[in-house]
């Protein structure tokens, strides 16, 4: 894949859209503020790195089990000659939004979303029978320490700081874990409405949120009110943009997965968690012959750096049995569309 060289102002651009983008009826005039750039060329900078398939897409990110979803990771294992087809055919299932070829025993890895009343093993038992896969395993989240990718295309660091699932509650000194991080929440037809509104692409214009409004039959300062609510809700996580990694600097993706006794669970999470390189820290499932129940994900601009960063985390941890699955194709990357 081409490299793509950036000007200063396009890695400064980058860092705001994809962690401060700001819901304000002019969003590109008030980051043309902070950039000290009229807002036209703002948008002409967008519209480019969306070209260059740097920005995927400028959207809300919900919580996809406090919608009431049922998600699991799916590792599957093919031929090298059946690996292809396969991946393409599991990508037409509309709840698959993160499909990839890695290295390992597992070669094809895909996070699948299904709604309230569908069973997520009949769905991944009857792709794995359509695809003829050799063998699959079921990996939903048992402990959910970390989610927050941001790439900061200054320093060309990952620096994934947020962390969505710890209990923020006054007088928490230490981190915990947020005890209601996969309960379903109950919702409104309008949160339906405002989620099936939030979660498109912007578009590209001088005030792209008053049509969203319109359509909602309310103001553009009570849409911003109604978000700033699903988020104190923990509905929805953020607004921002998401970055195609490799494009964007981050040549190298490496899924670390840590063997951790089972009374270490919690401790070890909140360690790999703490680190700024990680970007998504999971405990899963183990089989007996996939014995690794800590996962960890890692971008960074070369396998090297992904290697120092697995041996310092191992340094910190104590826990030294781990396997650096790297990625060696995209098959899909997209965010999931609820209630469509």
């Amino acid at each position: 894949m081409p490299t793509t060289v950036f000007r200063q102002v396009e890695r400064e651009l980058l860092n705001i859209v994809q962690s401060d983008f700001p819901l304000v009826e002019e969003p590109f005039k008030a980051i043309g503020e902070r950039l000290e750039l009229p807002e036209a060329e703002v948008i002409d900078l967008v519209a480019d790195l969306k070209k260059k398939n740097v920005i995927r897409q400028i959207s809300a990110i919900f919580d996809t089990r406090r919608l009431g979803y049922k998600t699991s990771l799916v590792a599957m294992q093919f031929t090298d000659d059946q690996l292809d087809d396969a991946a393409h055919k599991i990508n037409e299932h509309p709840g698959v939004s993160h499909n990839y070829g890695r290295t390992g025993h597992f070669n094809l890895w895909f996070t699948l979303a299904v709604g309230p009343d569908e069973s997520l093993e009949d769905a991944i038992d009857q792709m794995g029978m359509d695809t003829g896969a050799l063998s699959w395993r079921l990996l939903p989240t048992k402990q959910f320490f970390k989610i927050g990718v941001n790439f900061d295309m200054v320093s060309q660091k990952s620096n994934a700081r947020d962390n969505f699932l710890l209990d923020g509650s006054p007088g928490n000194s230490k981190p915990k874990i947020d005890p209601d991080w996969d309960k379903a929440q109950e919702l409104s037809d309008l949160d339906i409405a405002v989620i099936r509104e939030l979660q498109e692409d912007m578009e590209l214009v001088s005030r792209p949120f008053d049509p969203m409004a319109e359509r909602l039959g309310m103001s553009v300062s009570q849409l911003f009110a109604y978000a700033d609510d699903m988020i104190a809700r923990k509905l929805m996580r953020r607004y921002s943009a998401v970055l195609h990694h490799r494009r964007a600097g981050f040549a190298a993706n490496a899924m670390v997965v840590w063997r951790v006794p089972e009374e270490r669970a919690e401790e070890v999470g909140l360690i790999m968690a703490a680190s700024p390189h990680v970007t998504h820290c999971y405990e899963r499932p183990t089989y007996d012959d996939w014995p690794y129940s800590h996962y960890t994900m890692i971008h960074a601009a070369t396998e090297e750096e992904c290697e120092e960063i697995a041996v310092e985390i191992a340094e910190k941890t104590n826990i030294s049995d781990r396997q650096l699955v790297y990625s060696t194709r995209e098959y899909k990357k997209t965010r999931v569309r609820y209630f469509v």
